[in-house]
């Protein structure tokens, strides 16, 4: 029992004390993708401590702009220099022309990939829309969206 609380404790430490931050920030290009609609436009995003970073994307489409802001927990894997996986949540506010603001919230999951010695980043998530403003007869939840990051990451 004691043995595998310890191992227990260890493995979760490691988890947490991972590190995963392989570069400071970057910047560039974001697609959002899904059912029906794209936005693209700036993407940002900055590392404020080890594993954790914050991420800003600003996404045109035609009649509409979505502004999200995302929070998201990073983790190397073991042996792939430059590979991190990354979990988090955010909210988006849509501004649709002639239409209500839209509000939701955005979970995601991916991987990001910064290339050893260069200084570009890219990233690929599943990013779902939980609409939590009303939009009449529409689904609340759009879980086939995604998202592609394109940015030159600086130290």
């Amino acid at each position: 029992m004691r043995k595998t609380l310890l191992l227990s404790v260890l493995l979760i430490g490691t988890f947490f004390y991972s590190k995963a931050q392989v570069y400071t920030g970057a910047v560039g290009l974001g697609l959002d993708l899904g059912d029906g609609f794209t936005f693209v436009g700036p993407s940002g995003k900055y590392f404020f401590a080890e594993n954790h970073a914050g991420q800003f994307d600003l996404g045109f489409e035609d009649g509409a702009t979505a502004l999200t802001f995302l929070y998201s927990y990073h983790s190397e894997f073991d042996g792939a220099d430059g590979l991190q996986w990354l979990a988090g949540i955010g909210p988006t506010i849509v501004l649709v022309e002639d239409a209500d603001t839209q509000f939701a919230l955005r979970p995601h999951a991916g991987l990001d990939f910064k290339i050893p010695e260069v200084p570009l980043a890219f990233s690929a998530s599943w990013r779902p829309v939980i609409l939590l403003s009303e939009v009449g007869e529409g689904d609340r939840l759009e879980a086939g969206s995604f998202a592609l990051g394109f940015r030159y990451a600086f130290d």
